[in-house]
Protein backbone atom coordinates (compact mmCIF):
# COMPACT_ATOMS: atom_id res chain seq x y z
CA UNK A 1 0.00 0.00 0.00
CA UNK A 2 1.33 3.53 -1.07
CA UNK A 3 2.01 6.14 2.28
CA UNK A 4 -0.14 8.47 2.48
CA UNK A 5 0.27 10.07 5.78
CA UNK A 6 3.94 11.59 4.13
CA UNK A 7 2.46 12.34 1.56
CA UNK A 8 5.26 11.13 -0.21
CA UNK A 9 8.74 12.27 -0.06
CA UNK A 10 8.97 14.83 -2.37
CA UNK A 11 8.24 18.47 -1.12
CA UNK A 12 6.55 19.38 -4.48
CA UNK A 13 3.23 18.28 -5.58
CA UNK A 14 1.37 19.02 -9.02
CA UNK A 15 -2.10 20.82 -8.58
CA UNK A 16 -4.63 19.90 -11.82
CA UNK A 17 -6.64 22.98 -12.12
CA UNK A 18 -4.80 24.45 -15.05
CA UNK A 19 -4.96 21.33 -16.82
CA UNK A 20 -8.41 20.71 -17.04
CA UNK A 21 -10.21 23.90 -16.57
CA UNK A 22 -10.00 25.58 -20.17
CA UNK A 23 -12.28 28.54 -18.98
CA UNK A 24 -9.99 29.66 -16.59
CA UNK A 25 -6.98 28.88 -18.21
CA UNK A 26 -7.01 28.52 -21.38
CA UNK A 27 -7.12 25.24 -23.70
CA UNK A 28 -4.56 22.19 -22.72
CA UNK A 29 -2.58 20.38 -25.21
CA UNK A 30 -3.22 17.10 -24.12
CA UNK A 31 -0.02 15.28 -25.08
CA UNK A 32 2.05 18.24 -23.69
CA UNK A 33 -0.31 17.82 -20.29
CA UNK A 34 0.85 13.83 -20.00
CA UNK A 35 3.62 14.19 -20.56
CA UNK A 36 4.41 16.50 -18.18
CA UNK A 37 2.73 14.58 -15.73
CA UNK A 38 4.79 11.36 -16.57
CA UNK A 39 7.98 13.50 -16.11
CA UNK A 40 7.18 14.76 -13.18
CA UNK A 41 6.41 10.74 -11.92
CA UNK A 42 9.76 9.87 -13.54
CA UNK A 43 11.56 12.87 -11.60
CA UNK A 44 9.90 11.45 -8.14
CA UNK A 45 7.12 13.94 -7.83
CA UNK A 46 4.18 12.04 -6.45
CA UNK A 47 1.71 14.11 -5.29
CA UNK A 48 -1.21 15.47 -7.61
CA UNK A 49 -3.85 17.40 -6.71
CA UNK A 50 -7.35 18.10 -8.20
CA UNK A 51 -11.23 18.95 -7.50
CA UNK A 52 -14.37 18.31 -9.08
CA UNK A 53 -14.67 21.87 -8.91
CA UNK A 54 -12.04 22.39 -11.45
CA UNK A 55 -13.63 22.55 -15.07
CA UNK A 56 -16.78 20.54 -13.84
CA UNK A 57 -14.62 17.28 -13.15
CA UNK A 58 -12.45 17.78 -16.17
CA UNK A 59 -9.04 18.13 -14.58
CA UNK A 60 -10.28 14.91 -12.39
CA UNK A 61 -11.06 13.26 -16.28
CA UNK A 62 -7.76 14.31 -17.78
CA UNK A 63 -5.62 12.61 -14.42
CA UNK A 64 -7.16 9.75 -14.55
CA UNK A 65 -5.92 9.53 -18.12
CA UNK A 66 -2.66 11.01 -17.82
CA UNK A 67 -2.10 8.43 -14.76
CA UNK A 68 -3.44 5.25 -16.87
CA UNK A 69 -1.47 2.71 -15.99
CA UNK A 70 0.77 4.51 -13.40
CA UNK A 71 -1.84 4.96 -10.84
CA UNK A 72 0.18 2.66 -7.91
CA UNK A 73 3.09 5.63 -8.39
CA UNK A 74 0.99 8.52 -7.76
CA UNK A 75 -0.18 9.91 -4.29
CA UNK A 76 -4.26 11.29 -5.77
CA UNK A 77 -5.72 14.06 -3.53
CA UNK A 78 -9.07 15.48 -4.77
CA UNK A 79 -11.81 17.48 -2.85
CA UNK A 80 -15.50 17.98 -1.89
CA UNK A 81 -17.61 20.81 -2.56
CA UNK A 82 -19.08 22.97 0.24
CA UNK A 83 -22.35 21.80 -1.59
CA UNK A 84 -21.57 18.37 -0.75
CA UNK A 85 -20.53 18.05 2.80
CA UNK A 86 -23.90 16.68 4.02
CA UNK A 87 -23.33 12.55 3.91
CA UNK A 88 -25.63 11.24 1.30
CA UNK A 89 -23.91 13.99 -1.49
CA UNK A 90 -20.73 13.32 -0.08
CA UNK A 91 -20.74 9.95 -0.91
CA UNK A 92 -22.34 10.39 -4.40
CA UNK A 93 -19.82 13.29 -5.16
CA UNK A 94 -16.40 10.90 -3.83
CA UNK A 95 -18.02 7.86 -5.71
CA UNK A 96 -18.04 10.11 -8.58
CA UNK A 97 -14.58 11.26 -8.33
CA UNK A 98 -13.61 7.69 -8.23
CA UNK A 99 -14.52 7.33 -11.71
CA UNK A 100 -13.52 10.13 -12.99
CA UNK A 101 -10.17 9.60 -12.06
CA UNK A 102 -10.69 5.75 -12.87
CA UNK A 103 -8.87 4.70 -9.46
CA UNK A 104 -10.50 2.46 -6.76
CA UNK A 105 -9.12 4.41 -4.00
CA UNK A 106 -8.33 8.15 -3.71
CA UNK A 107 -5.37 8.89 -1.18
CA UNK A 108 -6.51 12.18 0.33
CA UNK A 109 -10.46 13.61 0.44
CA UNK A 110 -10.15 17.09 1.40
CA UNK A 111 -12.98 20.03 2.34
CA UNK A 112 -12.34 22.10 -0.33
CA UNK A 113 -13.82 25.07 1.80
CA UNK A 114 -16.33 25.06 5.14
CA UNK A 115 -20.15 25.03 4.85
CA UNK A 116 -21.64 26.19 7.87
CA UNK A 117 -24.80 24.88 7.56
CA UNK A 118 -23.97 21.27 7.34
CA UNK A 119 -23.17 19.57 11.20
CA UNK A 120 -19.31 19.00 10.95
CA UNK A 121 -19.90 15.81 12.65
CA UNK A 122 -21.79 13.97 10.12
CA UNK A 123 -19.11 15.00 7.87
CA UNK A 124 -16.29 13.58 9.90
CA UNK A 125 -18.15 10.31 10.21
CA UNK A 126 -19.29 9.96 6.85
CA UNK A 127 -15.27 10.36 5.71
CA UNK A 128 -14.58 7.75 8.42
CA UNK A 129 -17.08 5.28 6.98
CA UNK A 130 -15.57 5.92 3.57
CA UNK A 131 -11.91 5.24 4.71
CA UNK A 132 -13.58 2.05 6.44
CA UNK A 133 -15.00 1.47 3.13
CA UNK A 134 -11.07 1.61 1.26
CA UNK A 135 -12.72 4.23 -1.17
CA UNK A 136 -10.47 6.58 0.59
CA UNK A 137 -6.88 6.92 2.31
CA UNK A 138 -7.13 9.46 4.31
CA UNK A 139 -8.90 12.96 5.08
CA UNK A 140 -8.23 16.38 5.45
CA UNK A 141 -9.57 19.71 4.73
CA UNK A 142 -8.95 23.16 2.62
CA UNK A 143 -9.52 26.55 3.20
CA UNK A 144 -9.80 26.01 6.99
CA UNK A 145 -9.64 29.26 9.40
CA UNK A 146 -8.45 28.71 13.19
CA UNK A 147 -12.12 28.42 14.16
CA UNK A 148 -13.31 25.93 11.34
CA UNK A 149 -9.83 23.57 12.13
CA UNK A 150 -10.55 24.00 15.78
CA UNK A 151 -13.90 22.28 15.25
CA UNK A 152 -12.57 20.02 12.74
CA UNK A 153 -10.11 18.63 15.68
CA UNK A 154 -12.84 19.02 18.01
CA UNK A 155 -14.88 16.55 15.41
CA UNK A 156 -12.10 13.96 15.71
CA UNK A 157 -11.46 15.07 11.84
CA UNK A 158 -8.32 13.86 10.48
CA UNK A 159 -4.89 15.21 11.45
CA UNK A 160 -3.32 15.41 8.44
CA UNK A 161 -3.56 18.84 6.33
CA UNK A 162 -4.85 22.01 5.61
CA UNK A 163 -4.45 23.50 2.15
CA UNK A 164 -4.18 26.68 1.77
CA UNK A 165 -2.81 29.65 -0.30
CA UNK A 166 0.36 30.43 0.90
CA UNK A 167 3.63 31.84 -0.82
CA UNK A 168 6.12 34.90 -0.40
CA UNK A 169 3.36 37.59 -1.10
CA UNK A 170 0.37 35.64 0.97
CA UNK A 171 1.46 34.88 4.60
CA UNK A 172 -1.49 35.49 6.54
CA UNK A 173 -1.74 32.04 7.50
CA UNK A 174 1.26 32.56 9.34
CA UNK A 175 -0.55 34.55 12.81
CA UNK A 176 -2.99 31.79 13.96
CA UNK A 177 -3.20 28.81 11.31
CA UNK A 178 0.07 27.52 11.48
CA UNK A 179 0.72 27.46 15.14
CA UNK A 180 -2.61 25.49 15.74
CA UNK A 181 -1.38 23.02 13.00
CA UNK A 182 2.30 22.48 14.24
CA UNK A 183 0.52 22.11 17.67
CA UNK A 184 -1.59 19.05 16.90
CA UNK A 185 1.26 17.67 14.14
CA UNK A 186 -0.57 18.65 10.63
CA UNK A 187 0.84 20.60 7.63
CA UNK A 188 0.52 22.68 5.08
CA UNK A 189 -0.12 22.00 1.47
CA UNK A 190 0.32 25.20 -0.19
CA UNK A 191 -1.04 26.45 -3.20
CA UNK A 192 -0.66 29.51 -5.25
CA UNK A 193 2.52 29.46 -4.22
CA UNK A 194 3.59 31.80 -7.30
CA UNK A 195 0.30 33.59 -6.36
CA UNK A 196 -0.55 32.73 -10.21
CA UNK A 197 2.58 34.09 -11.95
CA UNK A 198 3.43 36.99 -10.01
CA UNK A 199 6.48 35.80 -8.15
CA UNK A 200 7.75 34.61 -11.52
CA UNK A 201 8.37 38.39 -12.89
CA UNK A 202 6.34 37.62 -16.04
CA UNK A 203 4.45 41.00 -14.93
CA UNK A 204 6.13 44.27 -14.46
CA UNK A 205 2.99 46.22 -13.55
CA UNK A 206 -0.53 45.15 -12.01
CA UNK A 207 -1.93 47.05 -15.22
CA UNK A 208 -0.26 43.64 -17.00
CA UNK A 209 -2.12 40.89 -14.59
CA UNK A 210 -4.77 39.72 -16.95
CA UNK A 211 -8.09 39.60 -15.18
CA UNK A 212 -8.71 36.34 -14.19
CA UNK A 213 -5.43 36.80 -12.42
CA UNK A 214 -6.04 40.06 -10.80
CA UNK A 215 -8.80 38.86 -8.32
CA UNK A 216 -6.83 38.58 -4.98
CA UNK A 217 -6.83 41.33 -2.58
CA UNK A 218 -3.82 42.58 -3.23
CA UNK A 219 -5.55 43.95 -6.55
CA UNK A 220 -8.26 46.61 -5.94
CA UNK A 221 -11.65 45.49 -5.60
CA UNK A 222 -12.65 47.90 -8.98
CA UNK A 223 -11.00 45.17 -10.90
CA UNK A 224 -13.80 42.86 -13.33
CA UNK A 225 -12.97 39.89 -11.32
CA UNK A 226 -12.46 41.39 -8.15
CA UNK A 227 -15.50 39.49 -5.59
CA UNK A 228 -13.50 41.12 -2.61
CA UNK A 229 -14.46 45.01 -2.42
CA UNK A 230 -10.92 46.29 -0.62
CA UNK A 231 -8.91 48.29 -2.07
CA UNK A 232 -6.04 46.54 -2.54
CA UNK A 233 -2.31 46.82 -2.51
CA UNK A 234 -0.99 47.11 -5.44
CA UNK A 235 1.71 49.71 -5.37
CA UNK A 236 3.18 47.77 -2.64
CA UNK A 237 2.64 44.47 -3.98
CA UNK A 238 4.87 45.72 -6.64
CA UNK A 239 7.02 47.22 -4.97
CA UNK A 240 7.98 43.68 -3.00
CA UNK A 241 7.81 42.05 -6.14
CA UNK A 242 10.60 44.20 -7.72
CA UNK A 243 12.78 44.02 -4.18
CA UNK A 244 12.29 40.07 -4.41
CA UNK A 245 13.70 40.50 -7.65
CA UNK A 246 16.70 41.90 -6.47
CA UNK A 247 17.15 39.31 -3.50
CA UNK A 248 16.71 36.36 -6.24
CA UNK A 249 19.42 38.53 -8.30
CA UNK A 250 21.84 38.72 -5.74
CA UNK A 251 21.41 34.87 -4.98
CA UNK A 252 22.24 34.07 -8.23
CA UNK A 253 18.62 32.60 -8.95
CA UNK A 254 15.50 32.47 -10.62
CA UNK A 255 13.22 34.54 -8.38
CA UNK A 256 10.30 31.68 -8.88
CA UNK A 257 12.72 28.94 -8.23
CA UNK A 258 13.89 30.92 -5.00
CA UNK A 259 10.47 31.90 -3.87
CA UNK A 260 9.55 27.87 -3.63
CA UNK A 261 12.44 27.18 -2.06
CA UNK A 262 11.50 29.71 0.29
CA UNK A 263 8.04 27.99 1.01
CA UNK A 264 9.35 24.20 1.22
CA UNK A 265 11.86 25.59 3.80
CA UNK A 266 8.97 26.75 5.73
CA UNK A 267 8.11 24.63 9.40
CA UNK A 268 4.82 23.51 8.54
CA UNK A 269 4.71 22.84 4.79
CA UNK A 270 4.56 19.30 3.61
CA UNK A 271 3.89 19.89 0.09
CA UNK A 272 4.01 22.86 -2.08
CA UNK A 273 1.16 22.75 -5.16
CA UNK A 274 2.99 24.12 -8.44
CA UNK A 275 1.02 24.02 -11.99
CA UNK A 276 2.14 22.63 -15.12
CA UNK A 277 0.72 22.74 -18.72
CA UNK A 278 4.45 21.13 -20.37
CA UNK A 279 7.13 19.70 -19.39
CA UNK A 280 9.62 22.40 -19.79
CA UNK A 281 7.49 24.31 -16.30
CA UNK A 282 7.84 21.29 -14.69
CA UNK A 283 11.54 21.53 -15.44
CA UNK A 284 11.58 25.34 -14.10
CA UNK A 285 9.74 24.57 -10.96
CA UNK A 286 11.66 21.77 -10.88
CA UNK A 287 15.20 23.84 -9.88
CA UNK A 288 13.90 24.84 -7.07
CA UNK A 289 14.13 21.47 -5.05
CA UNK A 290 18.14 22.01 -5.57
CA UNK A 291 17.73 25.57 -3.53
CA UNK A 292 18.87 25.54 0.03
CA UNK A 293 18.49 29.08 1.60
CA UNK A 294 20.43 29.94 4.29
CA UNK A 295 19.58 31.67 7.50
CA UNK A 296 20.80 35.03 6.24
CA UNK A 297 18.72 34.42 3.21
CA UNK A 298 15.59 33.44 5.08
CA UNK A 299 15.52 36.27 7.11
CA UNK A 300 16.25 39.00 4.59
CA UNK A 301 12.90 37.70 2.41
CA UNK A 302 11.27 38.10 5.28
CA UNK A 303 11.74 41.66 6.02
CA UNK A 304 11.27 42.12 2.53
CA UNK A 305 7.77 40.84 2.37
CA UNK A 306 6.88 41.49 5.84
CA UNK A 307 5.25 45.06 5.40
CA UNK A 308 3.26 43.41 2.39
CA UNK A 309 1.56 41.03 5.36
CA UNK A 310 1.28 43.67 7.93
CA UNK A 311 -0.73 45.65 4.94
CA UNK A 312 -2.67 42.81 4.13
CA UNK A 313 -3.29 40.84 7.96
CA UNK A 314 -3.99 37.83 9.17
CA UNK A 315 -7.21 37.08 6.84
CA UNK A 316 -5.99 33.73 4.71
CA UNK A 317 -8.91 34.37 2.73
CA UNK A 318 -7.08 35.99 -0.25
CA UNK A 319 -9.75 36.42 -2.67
CA UNK A 320 -13.16 37.40 -0.96
CA UNK A 321 -14.54 39.76 1.33
CA UNK A 322 -16.53 38.38 3.44
CA UNK A 323 -14.26 35.50 3.62
CA UNK A 324 -14.97 32.34 3.35
CA UNK A 325 -12.97 31.30 6.40
CA UNK A 326 -12.87 31.69 9.67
Amino acid sequence: MKRVEGLGACPLGIGCWALGDAKMWGDQDEKAGVDAIHAALDAGIRFFDTAPAYGGGTSEEFLGRALAGRHEEAVIATKVSRADLAPRDLRRSCEASLRRLGTETIDLLQVHWPNWEVPLEATVEEFARLREEGKIRTFGVCNFGPKDLGDWLKEGGAQTTDQLSYSLLARGIEKEIVPLLLENAMGVIAYSPLLQGLLTGKFSSPEEVPPERARSRHFSGDRPMARHGEGGCEELTFATIDRLRKCADAYGMEMGAMSLAWLMQQPAVRIVLVGVRSRQQLERNREALSIRLDEEQIHELDEVTRPLLEAMGSEADIWGSPSRMR
